[in-house]
C-alpha cells in the first residue's frame, strides 16, 4: 500500500498478514499491535524515546545468559508476568504467581521429610502441607518442584559459592497428598538492577526488592500445572513487591517453635534441628485440566 498514514498503518499491518495466519495469532497481533500503535499516536513518541527503548532491548539481549534472562525481568517489573498469571489462574485453585528468571531444570529428588537445608546458614524451617483437588481430596503422586534463595538472598545459579542445585528439590507426594521437608528461611532480595531493568526502575523511582518467598511448580496428571510462590506474612516488602507477585491466598505464616521434642521421626534432620526454628503449613489446590 503506497498511501500509508498514521491512521491507516494498523489496519495495513493486519492486511499484510497472509491467509496462513492462525485466527489466534491474528487476534493477538490485532490487539497487541493495535494498542502499541495507539500508544505511539497518543503519546506522540519521539525518535529519541524510540531509540532509548531499542537501546534498552538491545542491552537486555546482550546481558541475557542461560542463568539470567533480562527479558523475563522486564516482563516481571512491568507487571506483564503477573498479569498473564492472573488471567490464566482459576478462582477455585491456588493462585499462580511469577516463575521468575532463576528456575533451572533437573532439581534432584527429595524424599518425604528430606533435608533441603543441609549446610546452609540461617534459621531452620519445617515446611509441610498437602496437595488437594478443588473438592479437598488429596492428589496422590503429585510432583512438587521447589527452589529458593539462600540466606544471602541469592539463588544457586547467581552465586558461584553455592552448589549447582543448592536449595532446589523435586518431591513426589504420597497417596495422602502430603509433602514435608526442612529448609532454610529465605531472605528478601533485590532483582538484578545492574542492567537495563535497573535503568528503568531508577528512572521511575522504584526499588528492586522482592519479599522473601518459596517457589513451587506442582504437576499432576489430569490437573492444571501450578506455578506459584509463597510469602511470609511478616516480610517488609509484602506490599511493595517489585514484580507484583503477592496474592492474598499465597501468604503464609512462619510460626516460631522453641521445643524440638515434638518433631516427627520422619524428618531427616530431626536430630540436627535446634530451637528456635520455624514451622510452615501450606496446602495447594489444583484445578482439573478441563475446568473453566
Amino acid at each position: 500500500m503506497r498511501n500509508v498514514t498514521k491512521d491507516t498503518l494498523t489496519q495495513t499491518f493486519l492486511d499484510y498478514c497472509g491467509a496462513e495466519t492462525s485466527p489466534r495469532l491474528r487476534f493477538v497481533l490485532e490487539n497487541l499491535v493495535g494498542h502499541l500503535h495507539d500508544s505511539i499516536r497518543e503519546t506522540e513518541l519521539t525518535h529519541d524515546e524510540w531509540r532509548k527503548a531499542i537501546e534498552l532491548l538491545t542491552k537486555a539481549g546482550e546481558i541475557t545468559t542461560p542463568q539470567r534472562n533480562e527479558f523475563v525481568l522486564f516482563s516481571d517489573v512491568l507487571g506483564i508476568s503477573s498479569l498473564v498469571d492472573m488471567v490464566n489462574s482459576r478462582p477455585e485453585a491456588t493462585s499462580s504467581s511469577v516463575l521468575g528468571p532463576f528456575h533451572i531444570l533437573g532439581a534432584p529428588d527429595l524424599p518425604f521429610g528430606g533435608d533441603l537445608k543441609r549446610d546452609n546458614e540461617g534459621a531452620t524451617v519445617i515446611v509441610e502441607g498437602k496437595v488437594r483437588d478443588t473438592q479437598g481430596k488429596p492428589i496422590a503422586g503429585a510432583v512438587i518442584e521447589l527452589w529458593q534463595t539462600a540466606e544471602n538472598g541469592l539463588y544457586s545459579n547467581q552465586d558461584g559459592a553455592q552448589p549447582e542445585y543448592n536449595l532446589r528439590a523435586s518431591i513426589k507426594v504420597g497417596d495422602d497428598g502430603a509433602y514435608a521437608l526442612t529448609t532454610v528461611r529465605p531472605s528478601p532480595y533485590s532483582v538484578p538492577d545492574d542492567g537495563p531493568v535497573g535503568e528503568l526502575l531508577r528512572a521511575t523511582g522504584r526499588h528492586a526488592w522482592r519479599p522473601s518467598h518459596l517457589h513451587f511448580i506442582i504437576k499432576a496428571p489430569g490437573y492444571r500445572s501450578l506455578v506459584t510462590e509463597v510469602f511470609p506474612s511478616d516480610d517488609p516488602y509484602l506490599d511493595e513487591d517489585a514484580v507484583f507477585g503477592v496474592r492474598e491466598d499465597l501468604i503464609m505464616e512462619y510460626v516460631e517453635q522453641n521445643d524440638t521434642t515434638g518433631i516427627p521421626d520422619a524428618f531427616e534432620a530431626k536430630d540436627k534441628i535446634t530451637a528456635p526454628y520455624f514451622r510452615v503449613d501450606f496446602d495447594f489446590v489444583l484445578s482439573e485440566e478441563t475446568s473453566k
